[in-house]
């Protein structure tokens, strides 16, 4: 396993899932990106390090001895991607706020909320498809505030079951600033501008020591290179960095029965948030660990898609929970040793999965203390 700190050295383009380029339309930037932005521009670094001829690659005909072919993938894959700051020589993550905690603002100041599964009384009926409903309890109603994140100290606390502190929160607009250009439409027939082709896209521009972690399994990386990144190949320096994550008890989950399920990255699930191995009631079952969820507070779906280089189309769409989504696990039957090989291996089926999205970073998660 490598840890590594991708620091742009300029404006990224980070296009999410929208089209834009139509006279008057606006290209809103992502941040993050989702885990196969990163998966790809290091694959094609190694590519292109290790001499490797891209139509080989593509057709299958001469596989990388780490990457595989474009079909078939090899040892490569990303295992951890996200905001990240330098601190020294080494890495602090950066984290959004899981879906079961709520900054909100009072006469007070600002203050953090834990949501927490409740069954609700007898008599009360809902659409939730779980048997508990996700509660934010408080003294008086509140708008919840947006644009702040987690430090890694936060980030401990909160996978620990504690509710982190408001000194633990890192505001937008102390990570990066959005750079707003106009772009222009082009007649390949004519090769000039088009006329009435304006459109806005949304550039970010990084502060210092910004930039993005990275975990890569299966792949010697070098010390130090450069990425091409997002959209329009922008410059990103790529360097190997000591990184200590957060770990988890797993004992102590064991021995307490339960515990909760906060996904890292993007989880391309049934219906948009249904976990592999679960049924309509609630059942949890995949490589060795059982157990039932009782509640989830997931955001609306996203539409994941990408643009596949290799084939030269458009990836397929697929529906998927966003990052910080939380399900609570009851009745958890495990050994530590089945919950380390489910957090190494990911959300996934045991089989039948789709290899590229596995190696691009998706359905990555931690657990965490109820």
């Amino acid at each position: 396993m490598t840890t590594c700190f991708i620091e742009p050295v300029d404006v990224l383009y980070l296009r999410g899932n929208k089209l834009f380029g139509d006279p008057g339309s606006y290209g809103e930037s992502q941040v993050p990106p989702w885990p196969s932005v990163a998966a790809g521009a290091i694959r094609s670094m190694l590519l292109a390090r290790d001499g490797g001829e891209f139509d080989g690659f593509v057709s299958g005909e001469k596989p990388h001895p780490v990457l595989g072919t474009a079909k078939k993938p090899g040892s490569f894959r990303i295992t951890d991607f996200g905001l990240a700051r330098r601190v020294n020589s080494r890495l602090e993550r950066i984290h959004a706020l899981p879906a079961d905690l709520v900054l909100s603002e009072s006469a007070q100041g600002k203050h953090l909320s834990r949501i927490r599964p409740h069954a609700p009384q007898q008599g009360i009926q809902s659409s939730f498809p779980l048997e508990a409903l996700p509660v934010l309890a408080q003294p008086e109603r509140g708008k919840p505030l947006t644009g702040y994140w987690l430090n890694e100290k936060g980030w401990q606390r909160y996978l620990y079951g504690k509710t982190p502190a408001v000194d633990d929160l890192l505001a937008t607009t102390d990570l990066w600033v959005n750079d707003e250009r106009v772009g222009v439409g082009l007649d390949p027939a004519r090769r000039r501008a088009d006329d009435g082709k304006l459109f806005s896209i949304q550039g970010v521009a990084f502060r210092d020591g910004i930039g993005f972690g990275a975990e890569v399994e299966g792949a010697e990386l070098p010390e130090s290179d450069m990425l091409r990144f997002g959209g329009d190949g922008r410059g990103a320096l790529l360097q190997t960095i000591e990184d200590k994550p957060v770990t988890i008890d797993f004992d102590a989950l064991c021995q307490a029965g339960r515990g909760r399920i906060i996904l890292t990255s993007p989880g391309l699930f049934d219906q948009g948030w249904r976990l592999p191995g679960m049924d309509g009631d609630g059942r949890f079952e995949l490589a060795g660990v059982k157990g039932r969820v009782v509640a989830a507070a997931v955001s609306r779906a996203e539409v994941v898609s990408g643009w596949d280089l290799a084939r030269w189309r458009p990836k397929p769409a697929r529906r998927a929970a966003p990052i910080g989504s939380v399900y609570w696990l009851e009745d958890l039957q495990a050994t530590p040793e089945a919950l380390g090989k489910l957090a190494d291996h990911g959300l996934w089926p045991e089989r039948g999965y789709d290899e590229q999205r596995r190696v691009e970073g998706f359905n990555r998660f931690v657990f965490a203390h109820y």
